[in-house]
Order: structure tokens, then C-alpha cells, then sequence
């Protein structure tokens, strides 16, 4: 199989074991519908049927070159654009005011410096899609190993259902609100949750589809939002006289809130690969990158910056709507002077959910599929349709407990996002750059454990990450010795230090001992 300049190896003699292996690896790459078809037995004529209305066969398999198509290519910008002009980012800008009360300045200006940060970080690795016609967590093979894959596969199937979670009981709520006691939040939450799994069920294409036009409706829902919260007086200068201590108080509030903005957009980097793997391998990384930062970075700061300007609201119907219905009660006291058409227009916002809890259930699948060969071997829309039934019924369990879950989500979620990213660069721009000591990506391995690295610089630079997430963990559960020092939250920045320290030295002795 083919590789594009600088990141594949020269092909070694094989062995005639290794060539019936190949054989098997093309097959399953070339056509995996026949071959579960095949697999599978008296079921091969159900699954043919599906596979040929359209159901999306592949999996985690490496997408060949003569598969490659640059149709979607400027979804690395539509796409994420849809994913994040929605509805449920906007509790996030409402939690820099609810939980760390920070002014609306020191809001803005966390979001688009933390931000900044998680959008580069994002980018990069959406950049290695096109290059290995991989799924993300695959490609973490190549630099921790079989076994690491698997760790960071559990790491984000969490990720992604607890991601689904928060989503499906926001926008459950959101449409309870609409006509408050006419629609139980619990039918709410099954109705987001089975409009995200159909797409998903169909497969990439019918992602891509979706998410290409998601956005428009929900921009012009957000900027009615917008307009009528102007209306009803924003107040930019509300919350200075809860920081008048300043200092040390301030610094702690913004640690943590921006902990939790890099967390929302590094959520997406362990999925950031999977819907770019089908362009060509010659597609400009630095095109991928920046489509995808842009995707990114506008519209989650547009929708979190617009989450903080509508807590600078202090007229007391708001304020109470606030407290009794939380976001989804704010937003609909904002669009009440439209009447039956605000009710129409939150119907929309409630309903724009879909687009950000559609790549959580279909890479959720795709990370249950990377757990190993067993797994790998059961269709993909078997495991998007197991994430359904999880995130769904823990959104049903946990809907009464939202602010609390979504806070502490992300903050543990930008922990181990941090060493993830950290790790993946350091493989590809030191240990797999074209002059380096592996001079490339050998992409026929990515199945074959033998061949791949043994993974115990990748899992141990983890560890060490994951410790350092705990020192620096500040939460209601549990606060870790230099998180009390600092008084913030600061488990993203140590986990990202410490793998960066003592991931090279590992890595770099087990080139040396093992030779891969």
C-alpha cells in the first residue's frame, strides 16, 4: 500500500506467514461490508441488505488511497462550526459567572486565550486524519503501543458518553421549557438522543451531510438570542463588585474556568481524526489545521461569550428564571416578547443539540471498536447503538444534577486530553518526523502488535500525567496538594508537563532497545 512522502516507511521483505496476513489486512481495508458479511453467517444477508441501503460498513480499518475522496474536505471547517454553534456551549460561558464569579471582561478574555490554546491543540491532531487514513485512536498506536490504545480508547469512550450526557439532558430540558408541564424532560431526553443516533447509524456520510448545513439555523437562532438579550439589558459590569477582592481570588477563578474551556475544545481532540480520514493523503496539513482551528475557535467562543453576556442580565424575571430553570430557563425568559415564535426559536436552539451529540455517539462506536480484535470484529452501528442506550439512560438518571456534572466533567476531561495531545505530538514532530530516529509511520502495522511499540513510554508519560492531574486537582471530590497551595484548579497544565518531561527520555530508550 501506497504513503505520502515523509511519513511511510520502505516495505521489508515478508515472510509468506506476513503476506497471507497482508492479504487479510487488505481485504478487511478494501471491502470490510463483505468481509463482515462473510464473518458473521446467517446474519450475512440481514447485515448485506443494511450495508447496501447505505449503513456505513467500515470501522476502525485504514481507509485505502483508491478510497480517498476530497468531497468533505471543507467540512474541517463546516463541520465543526455545526458542532459547536449550538445550544449547549452556552451553559459554559453561564458558569464563569454561576461558579467562579468572574466578571464579564475576565470572561471574555479567558475564553479566547484558554481557548486558543485548545483549538491549536485540536487542529494538530485533526491534521494526522488525511495523512494516515486513520481513526484517532488508532493512530495512538504508533506511539503507546496496542495496550495504550486500548487505555485511551476507555479514556475516550467516557469522554464521548459523558459529553452525550450533559448534551442530551440540556437539550431534554430545553424543550420542557418550551411549554413548561406539557413535555417531561425525561421524553425530551430520548427524543435528542434517538435524532443524534440516527445519523450515526448510517455512518460518515450521512454525518458529514447533516453537519455541512446544521449551522445556518442555529447561527440565525443564536443572533435572535443575542439581539434580545441586548434588549433586555446587558450589563457588562455587573459582577465587578463580587471580585473587588481581586488578587489571588481572581487568579484561582480563572485557572479553573479556563481549565474548563481548554477541556471543551481539547474534547475534541481524541475524535478529531475520524471525520477527515478519507481525504486524500496529499491534502495540505496546514489547510486541515487551519479550517479546523477556525471551526473551532469562532463559534465556541461566539456561543460562550454570548453565555456570559446573558448572565450580565439583572432584571429580577431574569434572574429568577435563572434560578428556577437554570440556562434552559434564562434563554426562554430572553425569547419570551416573541411570543409562540420565541417558543419556535427555543424549539430550534433545544433541538441544535443534535449536531454536538453526533460525534460523540459515532466515535464513541468507533472507540469501543479500538478497544482490541474482539471488538473490532462486532459492526460499528452495534457499538454507536450500545453508546445511545448508555448516555441516554445516565441522561435520564442525572438530569436533576446538570451544572454539577458538566463542571466537573470538563475539568477532569481537559486532565487527560492534555497528556493525550502532548503525547501524540511529541511521537509525530520528534520520534516520526521524516529525519528522525523511526523516520515515518509505517502505516501497514497499524493492526499488527508485534510490529508496533511496545507502549511503555506512552502509558508511563500517561501515569506520570495522570499524577500530575491529581496533585493539581481542585474539586468538590477531591484537591490535590498544589491545587490547595494554588487555591485552582491547574490539572491540565501539570498533566500536559510532566508527560511532556518524561515522555522523550521513555520513548527514546525504548527506539533504543526495541527499534520500534
Amino acid at each position: 500500500m501506497s504513503a505520502s512522502t515523509g511519513y511511510y516507511l520502505e516495505d521489508e521483505e515478508k515472510s509468506i506467514a506476513g503476506l497471507e496476513d497482508a492479504r487479510d489486512v487488505y481485504a478487511i481495508e478494501a471491502a470490510p461490508d463483505r468481509v463482515i458479511v462473510k464473518r458473521f453467517g446467517r446474519l450475512g444477508p440481514f447485515l448485506s441488505r443494511l450495508f447496501a441501503s447505505g449503513i456505513e460498513a467500515r470501522g476502525v480499518e485504514r481507509v485505502p488511497e483508491n478510497q480517498r475522496e476530497s468531497k468533505n474536505a471543507w467540512n474541517n471547517i463546516l463541520m465543526w462550526w455545526s458542532v459547536n454553534t449550538v445550544f449547549d456551549i452556552i451553559p459554559i460561558g453561564v458558569l464563569a459567572q454561576s461558579t467562579f464569579t468572574l466578571s464579564f471582561g475576565n470572561a471574555v478574555a479567558t475564553i479566547l486565550c484558554f481557548g486558543a490554546l485548545g483549538a491549536v491543540s485540536t487542529a494538530f491532531v485533526a491534521t494526522l486524519g488525511p495523512m494516515t487514513g486513520l481513526r484517532t485512536m488508532v493512530i495512538t498506536r504508533f506511539s503507546s503501543g496496542y495496550l495504550g490504545c486500548t487505555i485511551y480508547s476507555v479514556l475516550n469512550i467516557l469522554t464521548q458518553l459523558g459529553f452525550a450526557t450533559t448534551t442530551v439532558i440540556l437539550g431534554g430540558q430545553t424543550l420542557s421549557n418550551v411549554n413548561p408541564g406539557t413535555l417531561p424532560s425525561v421524553v425530551g431526553i430520548i427524543i435528542i438522543g434517538v435524532c443524534s443516533l440516527i445519523p450515526c447509524i448510517v455512518g460518515y456520510n450521512m454525518v458529514h451531510f447533516y453537519e455541512r448545513y446544521a449551522w445556518i439555523i442555529t447561527l440565525i437562532s443564536m443572533l435572535f438570542l443575542c439581539g434580545l438579550g441586548g434588549k433586555a439589558g446587558y450589563n457588562i459590569n455587573a459582577q465587578k463588585p463580587l471580585q473587588e477582592e481581586m488578587g489571588h481570588a481572581l487568579t484561582a477563578d480563572i485557572l479553573s474556568f479556563g481549565g474548563i474551556v481548554f477541556g471543551l475544545f481539547t474534547g475534541w481532540a481524541p475524535i478529531a481524526a475520524d471525520f477527515n480520514c478519507r481525504l486524500p493523503a496529499d491534502t495540505s496539513p496546514m489547510r486541515v489545521f487551519l479550517l479546523t482551528f477556525f471551526g473551532l475557535f469562532i463559534p465556541i467562543c461566539f456561543v460562550t461569550i454570548l453565555g456570559a453576556a446573558l448572565m450580565t442580565i439583572t432584571d429580577p424575571a431574569y434572574v429568577a428564571a435563572f434560578r428556577s430553570g437554570s440556562t434552559g430557563g434564562l434563554v426562554a425568559q430572553v425569547l419570551s416578547p416573541l411570543g409562540h415564535f420565541g417558543q419556535f426559536t427555543l424549539v430550534l436552539l433545544s433541538l441544535s443539540v443534535i449536531a454536538n451529540n453526533i460525534p460523540n455517539t459515532y466515535s464513541a462506536g468507533l472507540s469501543m471498536q479500538a478497544l482490541g480484535r474482539p471488538f473490532a470484529i462486532i459492526p460499528r452501528f452495534f457499538w454507536v447503538l450500545m453508546a445511545f442506550v448508555v448516555y441516554t439512560v445516565a441522561g435520564v438518571a442525572g438530569r436533576e444534577h446538570f451544572s454539577t456534572i458538566l463542571s466537573n466533567f470538563l475539568r477532569i476531561l481537559s486532565d487527560w486530553t492534555a497528556f493525550f495531545i502532548v503525547i501524540v505530538a511529541e511521537e509525530h514532530f520528534i520520534f516520526r518526523r521524516k529525519n528522525g530516529p523511526l523516520g515515518g509511520y509505517n502505516l501497514d502495522d497499524y493492526d499488527t502488535p508485534s510490529k508496533l511499540p511496545i507502549g511503555v513510554a506512552g502509558i508511563l508519560a500517561g501515569c506520570f500525567g495522570a499524577a500530575g492531574a491529581v496533585i493539581g486537582m481542585s474539586q468538590e471530590l477531591y484537591t490535590g496538594p498544589l491545587g490547595e497551595m494554588v487555591g485552582a484548579e491547574i490539572g491540565f497544565e501539570l498533566a500536559a508537563v510532566f508527560s511532556a518531561v518524561t515522555y522523550f527520555p521513555l520513548r527514546a530508550l525504548e527506539i533504543r532497545l526495541t527499534g520500534r
